[in-house]
């Protein structure tokens, strides 16, 4: 089985996967429209098509001079390798990881400490959440409510009650067969306990309920062997000799219903030993699922006293006896839900992402926690198959697996095998799979995961280890802003996206059509690699430090296989390019004649019309689905900041950067003509946001379908 985990760190990222595809494909046009202006323009130039400022033609054949002719034709390469350049959204790495720093930083703030940056945008895109119980979903709190000796509670009773006889055994078995400890504090008057949440728990019951003196007891008693908790098998033992009458005593501790199948007698209330036959057994049976449902941790405890032989001296009981042993008594233990867990967990739901609760408790506790945390139901069908052990969904077939893995939302009884191969049927199902985990046994999980979530206060080092991300406080609620920042994380890389593709389409498309009918660009090498700089950087600034939004949470997940460019994308992407391309396309054909200026001061209105155009849209992209994008906009500063600068920048360099640029000085009407045409971007965004727009659904099974499934069913 464990040959089966793969770990590949080459593995790429869901948006890894759909940059390189974009990156790719933007490269390949943008070199086939170089291409083709490269050739118009050569063709144009020495076919006598082209010339100069004055009117002139640039290329006269023999009377050319030879410098003359290689100045032209380098300006013209330059033109088509800007346009590559500029067709190329080389801000693009920078964004993202612009972005995931930015969202790193604010994630640890929110108890979620990132350890691997792409863990930040692979939340993004889950679909779902296998979470396991302990520390994550329950506060880890253990206190033990419920006691029952034969048939009965003893919570009205009390240990007085008991006979001595048990009550001494429930002392040995507690207080030998266990990995914690107790002791008294430092003031004196009260007693500390350590170990493990669960020991605790039964050592401050023994200790406060039953007055058990565990150092008296250890003192006149000696250990000869113990069996330590095993995963698999669900409890522990240990074999014990008293000093006084060397009697040897083995004791067991562990699930309730393992441990039963071990009994043949049982202690009853009055410390005699009965038979445990089919009917007390059932009987039993009944108590143990009576607490599961109540959301009790049943733990059994079990005894049986051996005969030393005289030849075996101390080799005795190398093996614990494990059959034919006597029942002491049934405890409940409770740890209660987090207070927030089942707010954060219908967070998921409604953002329809699916929650997988994976637990080594039995299927009635199980099925009562999952109940409690909102993961199921109150409901549920019995019969939805929303609830399985981790030895049935193990012995399906691959293809049963495949089938069902769907519809569960609960797995009791599982070993990290069960968790392992749930997870790898999840990402067989194109599901983008994230997992939480406290114990060293998790780590083969949280590494097969595309997102590996450990736990901060109960996890080991192991676990820290093989996690992206450490949710320091162990809460579920933590894990559901991890995923709403994840969210926030893809969405500005999108916004970014829209934001450069349409600066990038509109110039392909512009300096193609120009250099087709008119035999030049209107925007010159240096122009249009200012616009890529400012762009780039001072635009993904922008857009990569928006901060999450509630309407995140209401989308469906990004997926595996949902395209990173939308159809609503899409729409806003072209409206705004065909508004710039028309816009700029008239002022080169007719700028000269309607506003009556020179060659240069027309080129120079077309630059800072498309500059603008681009400041404005800026805007536009900051909501890329709602047609009030000034929405919170005097909540972004930076963005607020980081728009004035461009301004600044772009005034500098029309009024005093005319060499550089090539440029000349605009009048107070010429800049209004300007803002104007670009400001038309506002309501033109605005306007296009009423055309409504369908996605294609990324499953043929919608996961709120999944969802819904798990929840109703």
């Amino acid at each position: 089985m464990v040959s089966t985990i793969n770990c590949d760190t080459n593995e790429q990222t869901p948006l890894q996967a759909r940059l390189n595809k974009l990156t790719l494909a933007i490269g390949k046009v943008g070199l086939v429209v170089a291409f083709l202006v490269l050739i118009v323009l050569l063709v144009r130039y020495f076919t006598r098509n082209t010339k100069d400022v004055n009117g002139n033609t640039e290329f006269n054949g023999s009377k050319t001079k030879v410098n003359e002719i290689i100045n032209s034709v380098v300006g013209i390469v330059a033109v088509a390798v800007t346009i590559v350049v500029v067709a190329i959204p080389e801000g693009l790495p920078f964004v993202v990881t612009l972005t995931l720093a930015y969202s790193m930083k604010r994630m640890m703030a929110d108890q979620a400490m990132v350890r691997k940056l792409f863990a930040c945008e692979t939340m993004g895109s889950a679909t779902v959440i296998c979470t396991d119980k302990t520390g994550t979903l329950i506060l880890n709190q253990m206190k033990v409510p419920k006691f029952w000796l034969d048939q009965e509670s003893m919570e009205e009773r009390g240990s007085t009650s008991i006979s001595d006889n048990v009550l001494e055994l429930l002392h040995q078995g507690i207080s030998f067969n266990t990995t914690g400890s107790v002791y008294k504090s430092t003031s004196g008057s009260e007693f500390e306990f350590s170990g493990s949440p669960t020991e605790k728990a039964i050592l401050s019951w023994a200790v406060l309920s039953l007055a058990a003196p565990p150092q008296v007891l250890k003192q006149s008693c000696t250990i000869l062997h113990v069996e330590a908790f095993n995963s698999t098998k669900k409890r522990s033992g240990v074999s014990m000799r008293k000093n006084d009458d060397n009697t040897i005593n083995v004791h067991w501790k562990g699930a309730a219903e393992m441990v039963l199948t071990m009994c043949s007698h049982y202690y009853d209330f009055f410390g005699k030993i009965k038979v445990l036959d089919d009917v007390e057994r059932k009987k039993f049976d009944q108590m143990i699922q009576g607490m599961a449902v109540s959301s009790l941790r049943c733990i059994a405890f079990a005894h049986k006293q051996v005969q030393e032989e005289e030849n075996e001296g101390e080799n005795v009981n190398k093996i614990l006896k494990d059959n034919n042993l006597t029942l002491l008594g049934l405890v409940g233990i409770k740890d209660p839900c987090r207070p927030n867990v089942k707010k954060a967990v219908e967070a998921c739901q409604y953002a329809e992402v699916n929650i997988k609760m994976i637990t080594g408790d039995n299927v009635f506790t199980a099925r009562a926690i999952a109940t409690e945390c909102g993961i199921l139901g109150p409901n549920q069908d019995l019969n939805s198959r929303a609830v399985v052990e981790g030895e049935e969904f193990r012995n399906y077939t691959p293809e049963e697996r495949l089938e069902k893995v769907d519809k569960i939302c609960v797995m009791a009884r599982s070993s990290l095998f069960d968790k392992l191969l749930m997870v790898q049927c999840l990402k067989q199902k194109v599901h983008v799979v994230a997992v939480t985990g406290d114990g060293t046994n998790d780590a083969p999980a949280l590494k097969e995961a595309d997102i590996g979530l450990s736990m901060g206060i109960q996890g080991t080092e192991v676990t820290k280890e093989s996690s992206a991300i450490v949710i320091l406080d162990d809460n579920f609620g933590s894990v559901v802003t991890v995923l709403k920042w994840g969210r926030c994380v893809y969405n500005n890389i999108q916004k970014f996206i829209q934001f450069q593709l349409t600066v990038n389409v509109a110039t392909l498309v512009i300096n193609f059509v120009a250099a087709v009918s008119a035999g030049q660009v209107p925007l010159i090498a240096v122009q249009l690699l200012w616009v890529n700089l400012i762009m780039d950087t001072l635009g993904a600034l922008a857009l990569a430090t928006e901060k999450p939004s509630k309407e995140l949470m209401e989308k469906p997940p990004i997926g595996r296989t949902k395209p990173l460019i939308t159809n609503i994308m899409w729409r806003n992407l072209r409206a705004q390019v065909f508004y710039q391309v028309a816009v700029l396309l008239t002022l080169q054909c007719r700028g000269e004649s309607i506003f009556g200026v020179n060659t240069n001061v027309n080129d120079t209105l077309i630059f800072n019309t498309f500059v603008l155009c681009q400041v404005f849209n800026e805007s536009n992209a900051r909501k890329l689905e709602k047609k009030n994008v000034f929405k919170g906009i005097h909540r972004s500063k930076l963005f607020l900041a980081i728009i004035g600068i461009t301004i600044v920048l772009q005034v500098v360099m029309v009024e005093f950067l005319k060499k550089f640029a090539s440029t000349e000085r605009l009048n107070w009407r010429q800049w209004a003509v300007c803002i104007g045409f670009a400001a038309v971007s506002w309501p033109i965004g605005w306007l296009v946001q009423c055309i409504p727009v369908t996605e294609k659904p990324f499953f043929s099974t919608s996961n709120g379908a999944i969802q819904k499934t798990c929840k109703y069913e």
